[in-house]
């Protein structure tokens, strides 16, 4: 693929700002009550202010200003999609026992497990409020229909995250392509790109916008986005990534590498394998991840998964095309015509 222009970053950088100042007022304090301060919105803040990409709800802001609604009106949307990500991070680093996000430490490390669950609960709960205090700039049908939207990216969300906690559970190597894939859609496609795109086109074009059209275009980008992200927690950069290298490897992931190499492992290989993947995280040693990275580059596992994820970044910027034909020129749908072939440019 190219290289995109410095519009993707700029745009990024610019979004940023507008989302982190909106999710400031959205942050609960406790003011006079040291301890809730301490032992809960301290920690409801705490991720959300680690800065990250703010790609989905920057993919919100572009798309409904592409459709020709104003910037304003858009933010509520992008400030709740930020907020939802943020609590559901806390979740997932819980689930996973990630020692890293965003460059720190994770919140359970820093605060212990319980405390961490119930601010990633409020923070969740929080995620609404945008929305619901939007209702007077948006028709009630509009507002309806996006609490139902976000509805559904809980759904889906929670049944990725399902798939992927059952088969670390179970040791389940039994898995093909089209499992990881149906994974990706769930636990990442639909929260990262298909909800954004699908809330920014609603807000502009109202409840008779077609929003399935969407739902391609957000597959594939998200996709493409996710096994991305898998190949850079092996081999990225750790002082840009800002998570655990190798994570994915100690925490027992069924990545598309990992499946790329137990299609490819000789069957002493996979027995290996199989008791690498059944040991808990704090089982395993050094050594023993260090041999499964060296089997992952051995047999072109990594360089087969970011194949097919540049695949899938050419999908995207076709349905792309079909999906915002109607759409004037404009920077932000520049942007979005842009984000395919960022992914690959990013090292975070």
């Amino acid at each position: 693929m190219g290289v995109t222009s410095p519009l993707v970053s700029e745009t990024l950088r610019s979004y940023a700002n507008v989302v982190t100042d909106g999710m400031a007022r959205y942050l609960p304090g406790a003011l006079g009550q040291a301890d809730l301060q301490r032992y809960l919105y301290d920690l409801v803040a705490d991720y959300p202010r680690r800065l990250g990409k703010m790609m989905r709800s920057s993919i919100c802001l572009a798309t409904a200003q592409a459709f020709g609604a104003r910037l304003d009106i858009a933010v509520p949307a992008a400030v709740s999609i930020e907020l939802l990500h943020n609590s559901l991070l806390i979740h997932d680093d819980i689930e996973d026992e990630s020692d890293e996000r965003r460059g720190a430490p994770t919140l359970h490390k820093l605060h212990g497990l319980p405390l961490a669950l119930n601010a990633g609960s409020a923070l969740g709960l929080t995620s609404l409020s945008p929305l619901l205090g939007n209702g007077s700039r948006l028709s009630k049908r509009v507002a309806v229909r996006l609490l139902n939207e976000i509805t559904r990216v809980g759904r889906e969300s929670a049944e990725g995250q399902a798939l992927e906690l059952g088969w670390c559970r179970d040791n389940r190597l039994d898995l093909a392509e089209r499992d990881y894939l149906e994974l990706v859609l769930k636990k990442t496609c639909w929260l990262a790109t298909i909800h954004p795109v699908r809330a920014g086109a609603l807000i502009a074009l109202g409840v008779t916008a077609e929003l399935d059209r969407f739902v391609s275009f957000g597959f594939f980008l998200g996709a493409a986005f996710q096994i991305h992200d898998d190949v850079l927690n092996l081999v990225g950069d750790h002082e840009h990534y800002g998570k655990e290298l190798g994570g994915d490897l100690w925490e027992g992931k069924r990545t598309l590498i990992v499946i790329e190499l137990l299609s490819r492992a000789s069957p002493s290989q996979g027995r290996e394998l199989q008791r690498f993947f059944a040991k808990p995280r704090a089982e395993k040693n050094q050594a023993e991840v260090d041999d499964v990275l060296s089997l992952l580059h051995r047999h072109g596992a990594i360089e087969a998964a970011r194949d097919k994820a540049l695949a899938l970044a050419g999908a995207a910027q076709h349905e792309f095309e079909r999906a915002f034909a109607d759409a004037p020129t404009s920077r932000h749908k520049d942007f979005l015509s842009e984000l395919p072939t960022w992914v690959f440019e990013r090292n975070s």
